[in-house]
């Protein structure tokens, strides 16, 4: 899958068929299911939920709950905007799965 791809089908609200787990937690997060974005990456138990996890909690507003999951993935926490977040986060899980 590619990102116009991934974008496309949240413009939809067609979720593709075998995203993985890091993925889906993106596209419900950009379809507006923050809560089950959330609990998604709660189940995710390595560095990519940990920064999936750091990224919603800052779009939340938890700055401190932030940076902890930032830690946990071992980044720094993120300088840009959420959006460029977002596409980064997207940009390196799909890169991962190609």
């Amino acid at each position: 899958m590619t990102f116009d791809e991934l974008t496309a089908s949240i413009a939809r609200r067609a979720e593709p068929a075998g995203l993985p787990r890091p993925l889906r937690a993106l596209w419900l997060d950009a379809t507006g299911d923050w809560n089950g974005a959330h609990a998604l990456a709660n189940e995710i138990a390595n560095a990519d939920g940990a920064r999936i996890h750091a990224y919603l909690h800052r779009k939340e507003g938890d700055l401190d709950n932030a940076r902890y999951w930032y830690r946990q993935a071992r980044r720094p926490p993120f300088e840009g905007s959420l959006e460029q977040e977002w596409t980064a986060l997207a940009r390196e899980l799909l890169a991962a799965v190609s």
